[in-house]
């Protein structure tokens, strides 16, 4: 007799199927684990069900009269929600060839009938993982995009700062040195978190965050805190959920991407490998971001500027290392730059005039 842990907390899932016999024994499986489910006889019902409701699993027949559910599938996916619904598809044994259809209406899995009750459970667990990570993904950009709101800057900066970051992150996977470092998920974590480099500024004053003009040395010593105030945020969040490897990564890099490979960076000072790497690597993709993009007080600067900048900045500000892997992808970062730099006016979101605090002059000094 296999025991299972009861889930009492999770969405309902969604059952679809026309045949009653089908659904009992589907929600007498599901009940039996603990998991709330509700239930459509056919694809019209479901669908209706899908716009209305809160579900984040949905477990539908193939074949049923009227709409099948790999058009239910379809139209789910032809439709914004408000999250994502993972799609399981119920075949048979005989329409295994048929699967690209579904793969194609964008299912996310499939079951073959008769099924094992264990084999669902197992399935159904990495469905919830799956659409925990989707909402994570989310979470974390809208908590980003938060932070960019009090700080305006052109729309698309933490699109290109997550691309940037991956670009060199993917270089230094390749290289002996970070082999043991640097693997693909490290890659997917930077990719995901590097937006949240400055979540801390939410917590600076408007008149020194929003300062169009370049900041005295008082104000400058409080918009530094911004690095500590995202640690230390991000660091309370990684102690209620240790396991989140994400939260390290986030927090780290809050409070490191202003650090400088000689050591004159704050808000500790850390110089060389002291400073984390994902730190390291997001302080080129900001600074890099930040020169080649307008802002109230000043043009963006041209490339070649920023690159000689960046150049200049290596075993200074800059990890040699992430500088010679910026220059590897040159001609990559450039295309990234020029497909999201959207160079729009910027909006008054805050109900306040002005744009970053910080003048040229310092961004790569700072």
């Amino acid at each position: 007799m296999i025991i299972h842990e009861r889930n009492t907390t999770q969405a309902p899932i969604l059952l679809v199927d026309d045949d009653p016999a089908c659904l009992g024994m589907l929600s007498d499986v599901l009940g039996a684990l603990g998991i709330p489910v509700e239930t459509a006889r056919d694809g019209n019902e479901a669908l209706e069900m899908i716009y209305k409701g809160d579900f984040r699993i949905v477990l539908s027949d193939w074949q049923m009269p009227g709409m099948s559910g790999v058009e239910l599938c379809r139209r789910v996916r032809q439709r914004s929600l408000s999250g994502y619904v993972y799609f399981i598809l119920l075949t048979s044994l005989d329409r295994q060839h048929n699967l690209v259809s579904g793969l194609r209406a964008g299912a996310d899995d499939f079951i073959t009938k008769p099924f094992d009750p264990e084999e669902l459970h197992i399935r159904l667990r990495a469905a919830n993982r799956i659409v925990s990570l989707e909402s994570r993904n989310v979470i974390i950009f809208a908590l980003a995009k938060l932070a960019e709101s009090r700080d305006p800057e052109t729309g698309a900066h933490l699109e290109r700062m997550r691309e940037y970051s991956r670009l060199l992150a993917d270089d230094l996977s390749r290289r002996p040195k970070y082999a043991d470092i640097v693997d693909a998920d490290y890659v997917r974590t930077i990719y995901l978190t590097s937006p949240l480099h400055d979540i801390g500024k939410v917590g600076i004053p408007d008149h020194v965050l929003l300062k169009p003009g370049k900041l005295t040395p008082e104000e400058f010593e409080i918009m530094k805190q911004h690095t500590l105030i995202g640690y230390y945020t991000l660091d309370a969040a990684l102690r209620e959920q240790p396991e989140a490897a994400y939260l390290r990564f986030a927090r780290d890099i809050a409070g490191s991407h202003h650090e400088k490979w000689d050591g004159t960076g704050y808000p500790y000072g850390l110089a060389g490998e002291e400073i984390p790497l994902s730190g390291r690597i997001v302080a080129v993709a900001d600074v890099y971001d930040a020169l080649t993009t307008a802002r109230v007080y000043k043009d963006a600067f041209s490339h070649d500027k920023a690159r000689t900048i960046i150049r200049e900045g290596s075993g200074k500000h800059f990890d040699p290392d992430i500088v010679d892997a910026f220059f590897n992808h040159e001609d990559e970062i450039v295309d990234i730059n020029q497909r999201l730099n959207d160079m729009l006016a910027y909006p008054d979101i805050t109900g306040m005039a002005g744009g970053l605090a910080m003048p040229v002059g310092n961004l790569a000094e700072n």
